[in-house]
C-alpha cells in the first residue's frame, strides 16, 4: 500500500466543520462517578471548557469540533467554570478538560490561574490535561495555587515508537517519561490515555500494544491508566478506513485490554465508556457489556464475561 504524508497540513484538509460554541459557556458538563486511588468511589465533575483548538493536530483526535480557532476572550474560562459548579451537584473531584493542554499560555492564560484555583478551592483533587512538553513550572504555579491536589493526565496514546510518530502527536516516548518523571517528583499524580487500536494496527496488535502501553505507563510512573477505543468522526479516519489503514476496534478487546490492565494491580486503569455502542456487534448484549465495563472501572475488579445466544460467543476473551 502506498504510504501518505499525513502531516498537520493533511489533517487539516480531511476535516468538517466545527460546532459552534460560546465562550462564556463550557461546551458541557457533568458529575460521574470515579474511583479514587484510596479505593473510595467517589463523585467528580467534569466541565468541558469551550476553548481555542489545541496546538498539536493529531491523527486521530475530533475534540476540535468544539473548540475555537482564536483564544478565548480574558475572563471567559472562569466565568466558564462558575457557570457550571452554579449548575453542577456537588462533588469531590474536579475535572477541567479544555480538549487540549491546559499548560498552553494560549488556551488557559497564566493570568487567570489564580482565579480558577478560587472557584475549584472546594475539591479535593483538580485533574487538567497536557501534552507532556507542555509539562513543567507552570504545572507547579497552578499546584500551588489550588487547595487540593492536582493530577494531570497526558496522552501516551501508544507505546508503539513508529504508531506513536504516525499520529502527528509530535512527541516521544521519552517527552512522556520525562513528563510523568517532572509531576511525580513534584507530587503531582497523573494518569494517561492510552489508545486501544490506533490506524496502521490490526486487532490483534491494538490489543498488544495498548496493553504494552499500559505497562509502559505504569513503569513510567503514572497512577492510572484510561484506554480509549479509537472511534472514525473526525474526517482524517474515514479516509485511513476507505484504504484500510484503519477499523474501529471490538468492544471485546476493550474488555481483554481492560482485564489485563486490572489484573496488574500496579494502579487504577479504566476502559472509557464514551460512544461505547460504535464498537458493539451486538445490540443483545450491549447493555449487559456496558454495565459490567462499568462496574470493572468502579471495582478494580474482575466480573464473569457475558454468555450472549444471539453472537454465540462470550463476550470476553480472557473468559
Amino acid at each position: 500500500m502506498k504510504s501518505r504524508a499525513m502531516n498537520t497540513e493533511w489533517i487539516l484538509s480531511q476535516r468538517g466543520s466545527k460546532n459552534k460554541i460560546e465562550f462564556q459557556r463550557p461546551y458541557d458538563f457533568m458529575v460521574e462517578k470515579e474511583r479514587r486511588p484510596n479505593g473510595r468511589i467517589e463523585e467528580t465533575a467534569i466541565v468541558f471548557l469551550s476553548n481555542k483548538e489545541c496546538s498539536f493536530k493529531c491523527l486521530m483526535c475530533d475534540l476540535w469540533k468544539n473548540t475555537s480557532n482564536d483564544s478565548v476572550p480574558p475572563g471567559a474560562i472562569p466565568e466558564q467554570i462558575e457557570w457550571a459548579l452554579s449548575r453542577l451537584p456537588s462533588a469531590r473531584h474536579i475535572k477541567l478538560y479544555n480538549s487540549g493542554s491546559f499548560f498552553d499560555e494560549k488556551a488557559i492564560p497564566h493570568s487567570e490561574y489564580e482565579s480558577i484555583a478560587e472557584l475549584v478551592k472546594p475539591f479535593e483533587t483538580v485533574i487538567v490535561e497536557s501534552h507532556p512538553r507542555l509539562i513543567g513550572e507552570k504545572c507547579l504555579e497552578f499546584r500551588d495555587q489550588i487547595s487540593g491536589k492536582l493530577e494531570v493526565a497526558i496522552g501516551l496514546e501508544t507505546a508503539h515508537p513508529e504508531i506513536l510518530a504516525r499520529l502527528n502527536k509530535q512527541m516521544t516516548l521519552e517527552d512522556f517519561k520525562r513528563g510523568v518523571d517532572f509531576l511525580k517528583r513534584n507530587n503531582i499524580n497523573s494518569r494517561a490515555f492510552i489508545l486501544l487500536r490506533p490506524p496502521f494496527m490490526t486487532e490483534e496488535e491494538g490489543i498488544f500494544w495498548a496493553e504494552k502501553s499500559i505497562d509502559f505507563a505504569f513503569d513510567c510512573g503514572v497512577d492510572s491508566c484510561t484506554v480509549i477505543p479509537v472511534r472514525a468522526g473526525n474526517g482524517a479516519m474515514e479516509e485511513l478506513m476507505k484504504s484500510g489503514e484503519f477499523e474501529m476496534p471490538d468492544l471485546t478487546s476493550l474488555e481483554e485490554v481492560l482485564e489485563y490492565g486490572i489484573s496488574l494491580s500496579r494502579g487504577l486503569v479504566f476502559g472509557d465508556t464514551w460512544d461505547l455502542e460504535l464498537f458493539a456487534d451486538c445490540k443483545t448484549c450491549f447493555t449487559d457489556r456496558h454495565e459490567r465495563i462499568h462496574k470493572m472501572n468502579l471495582t478494580q475488579k474482575l466480573y464473569e464475561a457475558i454468555e450472549c445466544e444471539v453472537c454465540s460467543s462470550s463476550c470476553s476473551l480472557n473468559a
